[in-house]
Formats: C-alpha cells, structure tokens, sequence
C-alpha cells in the first residue's frame, strides 16, 4: 500500500462524515415524515425501532464482509486508499488486484468493505442525533438521556474495534470483540426502545433468574461463535453428530483458546495446528447443547407464565430452531454463505428477544404496586 500522510487520513475522514450524513438523510426523511405530529417520546421510540433495525443489518453484513473474506478489501482505515470511495482508490484496487487476483484486495471486497464501513456511519449519525433529541427533550420525556448517551459512547468504541481489525490485519481476538460490540450495540438500542413503551409485565422472580441465566450463556456461545468464525474453525470438524468420525477427536485447546496470537499462528508464531481448530469448534458445538437446551426450558417457563410472555415463548422456540436448523447446515453442508448469515442473524436476535423480555419485566416502582403485581402473577 503506498505511504500516505496524516492529514490525507483526517481529510479522508471529514469526507467520510460528510457522506455519512448525506446516507443518514435517507432513513431520516422517513423518520421525519411518519412522526411529524407526533410527541417526542413516540418520536424517540421511532428513531430508535430505525436504529435498532439498520443495526440488526449491520451486524449481518459484518458477517457477510467477515465470511465473502473483505475484511481487508480496504487496507487502511478509514477510507480506502486514503480515499472516500474504491471508485477514488481505482488505481491502487487495481495494482493489488493485478498482483493477486484472488488475494484479500479486489473491486468487489473493496466495495464490501466500504458499504459496511458507510452502514456502520449511518447507524453512528443515528445515534447522535437520538441522543441530541433526548438531551434537547428531556423535560418532556421521562425515559432521560443517559442511555442513548451510553449508546452514543459505545458505538464510538466500536468504531475503534473496526479500526483495529483492519489495521491489526483480522487478529482474532480483535474481530471476536468487534462482533460482541455489535451484539452490545443491539441490547443498548433494544433497551432503549423498550424503555420508551413502559409497558411493565408482572413475572416471578424465578422466571426473572431464569431470564438473566440464559442471557449469560447465549452471550458466551456468541462469543464462542464469534472465535470458531474468526479463526474460520467452521470447518476443522466433518460431519454430525461425530466430529471427522470420532466421538470424542483429538483437540488442543491450549493452542485454540490462546487470545493474544494473530490469524492462523500459535501463541509463540507458529501455525496453529489443526487440533487447536478442532478444539475451537468443539467448544462452540458442546456449549450449543447446553444453550439450546436452556433456551427450550426458558421458553417453556415464558408459556406456562402466561399473558405477554407466550409471545417471548413463541419466538424463542422459533430462534433456537432457526439456530439448530443452520448450526447443523453450516458442518453438514459444508458452511454455505446463507446459512452463516442466517446463524449470526439468529443469534443476534436471541439476545435482542432475551434483552427486550428482561426490559419488560423490569417493575418500575413508579407504575405497579406490590399488590397489583402479587396479584398479577397469582393470576398468570
């Protein structure tokens, strides 16, 4: 990649929050035009259910930059090039594609690179303004400001996880923390909105346990997800239930599990040898059993509970089939590019079913007394 300056990656990155902006104007008319009579707490809520869908998106194109291999279709950060767009980069695609047709950069991993980057600054300008809005309404909106502020300070985080992906060269540990930001992203925004409906459902504190317990370990399979994707371990076992015909194969999970080591080397620089993969999946597929069978006992617990939690039930046995269905798609048929993303999707969703279910059953003081919510629970 030729030399370019510091003041050409500030340009390009005024350019690039120019562009932003002008993408931003998009979903934002719409926004504008459906809520223009309403009160700012609806208008919130909308900005919000807006954000929170084109992150969803977000996340699945990650996953599809991750899997088409275009993570480095832009080599630097955060243009391409240098440059705003890979139309201003030409030349530059162009040589390295010359030099490597099959290599990480080409015009269509560059271009899958560049939108995700342009995704992600639409759903960052998104942000500030919601958080703007909160702050200039915050007299007329009890909800407050302070979670689209934690939103506004996260996503910044995030930005810097996708910095660093990129110029870190996909170093695992990096590209896992920069899908669990994502999903972190998604429980924020799926908080906020939840916040703004404040429609309180009355539950037990065992069912509440149970909801806190399950989130626990659907995050640690996503991350465990997130590592199998990075370290592209999807593969290192064949077939099912078996794993390359063994029950039980030859794994190293010293080697696998070691966090601080780039893509495809060992800890102390060597290759990363095949067990460590095998191990990385296996983790990944044992801790599945253990989810899925806790996510069906939860969703038992959700319709037995009755009321509004039947619908968290239903959609929780609806995810952890969707999840089952492509997991087993993804070794049986050898990873298939839509079965991934509909993994990741799934997963990204479960935590957004699992955060807006413990939201609702937060009990403010201030809306059901003790007696009402006894008394609701008896009668659910």
């Amino acid at each position: 990649m030729p030399d370019v300056s510091a003041a050409d990656h500030w340009l390009t990155g005024l350019q690039l929050l120019l562009l932003a902006g002008v993408l931003s104007l998009l979903p934002l008319s719409v926004w504008v035009w459906r809520t223009r009579t309403a009160p700012p707490s609806t208008r919130l809520r909308a900005l919000t259910a807006l954000t929170l869908f084109l992150t969803f998106d977000l996340i699945i194109f990650g996953a599809f930059t991750r899997l088409s291999d275009s993570g480095l279709g832009c080599p630097d950060w955060p243009g391409c090039y240098a440059e705003a767009t890979p139309w201003a980069a030409h030349e530059e695609i162009h040589a390295a594609q010359s030099a490597q047709p099959t290599g990480p950069v080409t015009y269509s991993k560059a271009w899958i690179e560049m939108i995700h980057r342009y995704l992600a600054m639409t759903v960052g300008a998104l942000i500030l303004l919601s958080c703007a809005l909160s702050w200039r309404w915050r007299a007329q909106v009890p909800q407050g400001w302070k979670w689209p502020l934690a939103t506004l300070v996260w996503v910044l985080v995030q930005g810097l996880f996708g910095k660093y992906t990129v110029t870190l060269k996909l170093y695992p540990a990096i590209v896992t923390l920069h899908l669990m930001g994502g999903i972190t992203l998604l429980a924020l925004l799926v908080v906020q909105h939840e916040r703004y409906l404040a429609k309180p459902v009355a539950v037990t504190a065992a069912l509440r346990r149970g909801l806190w317990l399950v989130l626990g370990l659907l995050v640690v399979q996503v991350a465990l997800g997130g590592w199998v994707s990075t370290n592209y371990a999807v593969l290192a076992c064949r077939g099912f239930p078996t794993c390359n015909g063994q029950w039980w194969p030859g794994m190293d999970a010293g080697h696998g599990f070691t966090i601080l080591r780039e893509l495809g080397r060992a800890g102390s620089g060597e290759y990363l040898p095949a067990n460590a993969l095998v191990a990385i999946h296996m983790a990944h597929r044992l801790m599945a059993v253990v989810v899925l069978a806790a996510l069906l006992s939860l969703a038992l617990a959700c319709w037995r509970s009755g009321g509004a939690m039947k619908r968290t039930a239903v959609w929780l046995l609806g995810l952890s089939t969707l999840q089952l269905a492509t997991g087993l798609g993804n070794v049986v048929l050898h990873w298939p590019l839509i079965g991934a993303l509909l993994h990741t999707g799934g997963a990204a969703a479960l935590v957004a079913v699992l955060v807006a279910a413990l939201q609702r059953t937060a009990l403010p003081k201030s809306s059901i007394s003790p007696a009402s919510a006894f008394q609701s629970v008896r009668t659910a």
